[in-house]
């Protein structure tokens, strides 16, 4: 990946559970950035050409759009939302030359080597080792998953529904936790518990395991509760929650021999600040017997960048098209 700048201005979007960004990326810079409500639309077709309308002026020939759900092929099924399309018939409408659609996580990974030393704060490591893998992990509105893997000379993006693995309780609390939650989901994944659902699922379930009730919180809530101090609660839940993100990236990190790093993401640790830097994380991420001191060298990083996946998105066109996700283009 060398960064090549965008000649050719690209429809970008970042399309989440919760949120729907857009931008025209020209030149490798994001502009005309705009972000709605995916709940305030019908489908994907609808709040894209909202955008567009908005915008005015000519429209672009070709986009990129990032979406948090697996691309397997021509028809596209959102996992935490009522989404669903065909990349034909949106590129179709849209008029486009060419249309590529990508998992988020890929964006996030292809945005990595655009990223500058203030786009990123070290929580704990040392250094990267050059030309190794990276991991990438974030939890939103799911729990997203990625890496990029050195590939003869270059780092290929990887595909990756990682955020919905079954998790390993590795605490006494852990396993009550589980327990509890376990009686409402018959698979307890990753993204049950490290997502902004899963912030208020340890929430519920911890006031269960001590017997007390618990308000009805959404995820900033219980965060900013935490931090503040005021509910022992919350504290617990984010605790757990930031001690289990860092079992599951240091699983990402051993699986993929991630000695480059790990980078986090999404849209909850950033806003985090010194609490996550504080917080049960690093402990956990190194807890690993024997591979202690293997994970303990390796880097981790909050991407406190605004809205890195809409760079990557504009990357996806340095890649072919079966590396990082489907495309339609005119005349298929």
């Amino acid at each position: 990946m060398n960064g090549n700048e965008h000649k050719i201005p690209t429809l970008v979007a970042d399309i989440g559970g919760t949120n729907a960004r857009f931008a025209i990326a020209d030149d490798g810079d994001s502009q005309d950035i705009h972000e709605l409500r995916c709940a305030d639309f019908p489908t994907l077709e609808t709040a894209l050409e909202h955008y567009l309308d908005r915008l005015g002026g000519s429209r672009p020939r070709r986009a990129a759009i990032a979406v948090a759900t697996p691309i397997t092929g021509d028809q596209v099924k959102m996992t935490n939302h009522v989404w669903s399309f065909s990349i034909r018939a949106v590129r179709q409408r849209l008029d486009l030359d060419e249309l590529r659609v990508i998992n988020d996580f890929t964006a996030l990974a292809l945005s990595v080597p655009r990223l500058r030393a203030d786009d990123l704060r070290q929580v704990g490591g040392g250094a990267p080792v050059p030309a190794a893998a990276i991991a990438l992990i974030g939890p939103g509105t799911g729990l997203g998953a990625s890496g990029l893997i050195p590939c003869g000379g270059r780092h290929v993006p990887l595909q990756s529904e990682g955020g919905h693995v079954t998790y390993g309780a590795t605490t006494r609390r852990e396993s009550e936790v589980l327990a509890v939650i376990g009686r409402r989901y018959d698979h307890v994944s990753a993204e049950r518990l490290i997502s902004g659902p899963g912030l208020v699922n340890l929430y519920t379930a911890i006031a269960e395991v001590e017997g007390a009730k618990p308000e009805q919180l959404r995820p900033p809530d219980i965060s900013a509760r935490a931090i503040a101090g005021g509910c022992p609660l919350c504290r617990q839940a984010l605790d757990m929650f930031c001690a289990m993100l860092g079992t599951v990236a240091g699983n990402l990190v051993l699986t993929l021999g991630a000695r480059g790093g790990v980078y986090i993401g999404g849209g909850i640790v950033p806003k985090l600040g010194d609490y996550f830097a504080s917080s049960p994380f690093r402990a956990r991420f190194e807890q690993r017997g024997r591979f202690s001191t293997y994970l303990a060298a390796v880097p981790s990083y909050v991407i406190q960048a605004r809205l890195p996946a809409l760079r990557g998105a504009a990357a996806a066109f340095d890649y072919p098209a079966h590396e990082v996700g489907a495309r339609s283009r005119r005349g298929d």
